[in-house]
């Protein structure tokens, strides 16, 4: 166990400030102090916490690994507050709280805290921003929970991606190469056969859990059973379906919100988003996410991950949505905000690394794993640009690779020129990639010169790609009216292709939103037409709750009036 004492945790970043007196006077209202010894334990790692702690005196310790190989992160003293994004959200503690120097803290209720926050925005916002910095500290440390894997293993990649996907604190322990994987295995009784696995606290173990079972492990997943028919559900949590959900919930609905992967959709992989009306400075897109993710649950929407639609039917006057997992919700209206994927690369040796060095997001959770190597980004978007000089900060050299001539023809005029004056960023035109080398990491890129067909190998170790995206709507095929390109059409582009039958009663076309069947909408980049900016995709969700309260008031649905 650890027996030195640092100095408190400096705040140079806004990560752990200190509350004022009447700022702790506001919080006591809403809670109660308590004298603790030391050695109490605040809360715990993998447990959730039920009280939100104010340290008034003495110390309290941050750990990782408590009672075994302990190691402090944080030590937080008078004025000090506890915890990080997760405990906010209803999540399990990633670290334990361990009262140092005997004194007292001030302990609120969490269920207390969102209506005391609600009156009070200026400290609702200290606290939001640091745990917001704290949970961005964490990625940058890999700490959290381990998933113990072979990088050759497809589902350890797929915990690793849903983990990332989630921004959920976590460290890698790879069985070929990381000299703790033996030990750990051997203490916890695991033969390497039975990997991947998730630890926590040092020794509970999820032997290859489902997405679904990490999820409710962790305190991620809401149940999906709905006791009755909802007024909207929602069905994508990217901008547009979180807009919908915020919009839905604040104006009475009741609101459900699911996702098949995790919340912020392709704006949640972004490392910075510039161009987002109020934020001169840019906001990175899991801040984006977690920020309305919270906002939703203020206001009463359900969100549930992870939770993929498999179908869709109408049953009784209602819409009936099927889950992979058996489960079906029935709602009064449908928004589907399902959004895009990015399409995968199809190159020799891209199947093998990805999740491991072949990346489709560059956030930290992907950064940490190449720190100041060379990388490279294929890709002629904003998504490419953003990632490029994201990774710019840190590797010496980052390989921008576009199949096309022109880098302005699909990225902003801003991230163009930044781009072109970057001293790390070379640009390489008419660039295809041939192979991806390596065995448990990316060791080489092998490209083409599509005019004159020249090669190159580059020696990177990390290829992130970002070459369009294709809308996810497989689960709506014969159902609802799709185009060409599987989006969905709405309003005027239905151009008298809706069913007649179907809209008789309501004696008109649809909503400008709105899809061919009745009560149904489509918002942000799965709609035939969208702009594909996140601007753009939290008016739509917006939008669509709108036309909904329209609809409801036609067909006469309970509670809307």
């Amino acid at each position: 166990m650890t027996t030195d004492q640092p100095a408190p945790t400096p705040d140079p970043y806004g990560a752990f400030p200190r509350l004022t007196d009447d700022q702790i006077a506001i919080l006591s209202a809403s809670g109660q102090r308590r004298q603790v010894r030391e050695g109490e334990l605040l809360f715990r790692e993998g447990e959730p916490s039920r009280e939100f702690f104010v340290v008034l005196s003495g110390t309290v310790a941050v750990v990782e690994g408590h009672g075994d190989q302990e190691r402090t992160l944080q030590l937080h003293g008078p004025g000090s507050f506890l915890g990080e994004l997760g405990l906010l959200e209803g999540q399990a503690a990633v670290l334990t709280a361990l009262v140092r120097e005997r004194g007292e803290v001030l302990a609120v209720p969490w269920s207390n805290l969102p209506d005391l926050l609600a009156h009070e925005p200026a400290l609702s916002d200290l606290i939001l921003r640091a745990y917001l910095r704290r949970r961005t500290l964490l990625a940058g440390q890999g700490t959290g929970f381990r998933i113990i894997g072979s990088a050759f293993s497809p589902d350890t990649r797929r915990l690793l991606e849903f983990t990332a996907r989630n921004r959920l604190p976590h460290r890698w322990v790879d069985l070929e190469k990381d000299a703790e994987a033996e030990t750990l295995l051997r203490r916890l009784g695991i033969t390497p056969e039975e990997t991947p696995v998730v630890v926590w606290r040092g020794d509970r173990v999820l032997r290859n859990p489902s997405n679904a079972d990490l999820a409710r492990a962790i305190g991620l997943r809401t149940d999906t059973a709905v006791a009755a028919v909802c007024d909207l559900l929602v069905v994508g949590a990217g901008p547009a379906g979180l807009a919908a959900a915020v919009y839905g919930a604040s104006e009475g609905l009741a609101t459900v919100v699911l996702d098949a992967v995790a919340t912020g959709g392709q704006a949640g992989t972004s490392s910075r988003i510039e161009n987002y009306l109020g934020f001169p400075a840019g906001i990175s897109g899991a801040e984006l996410t977690e920020r309305a993710v919270l906002q939703a649950g203020r206001f009463g929407a359900r969100i549930t991950v992870p939770a993929e639609a498999v179908g869709l039917e109408q049953e009784s006057g209602h819409y009936l949505v099927r889950l992979a997992d058996g489960a079906a919700i029935s709602t009064h209206a449908l928004v589907v905000a399902t959004g895009a994927r990015y399409r995968r690369l199809h190159a020799p040796g891209v199947d093998r690394l990805e999740g491991v060095g072949v990346h489709y997001a560059a956030t930290l959770w992907e950064a940490r794993t190449c720190r100041l190597d060379p990388v490279a980004v294929v890709g002629g978007g904003n998504s490419a640009g953003q990632a490029a000089l994201f990774l710019a900060a840190q590797s010496p050299t980052v390989h921008l690779l576009l199949h096309g001539g022109n880098l302005a023809a699909g990225m902003s005029r801003y991230l163009v020129d930044r781009i072109t004056q970057h001293p790390r960023i070379e640009v390489m035109l008419h660039t295809e990639v041939q192979e991806v080398t390596g065995t448990d990491r990316v060791e080489s890129v092998a490209v083409r010169d599509n005019r004159t067909g020249g090669q190159r190998v580059l020696e990177v170790r990390a290829l992130f790609v970002f070459i369009g995206a294709r809308p996810r709507t497989s689960w709506l095929v014969g159902t609802i009216r799709l185009d060409p390109h599987g989006s969905i059409p709405t309003g005027q582009d239905l151009a008298g292709a809706a069913p007649a039958e179907l809209w008789r009663h309501l004696a008109r076309t649809p909503f400008a939103l709105e899809t061919d069947r009745p009560g149904i909408f489509a918002a942000g980049d799965v709609r035939s037409g969208s702009v594909k900016r996140v601007a753009s995709a939290v008016g739509e969700g917006s939008m669509a709750v709108r036309l909904v309260h329209e609809h409801l008031r036609e067909v006469g649905s309970p509670g809307i009036r």
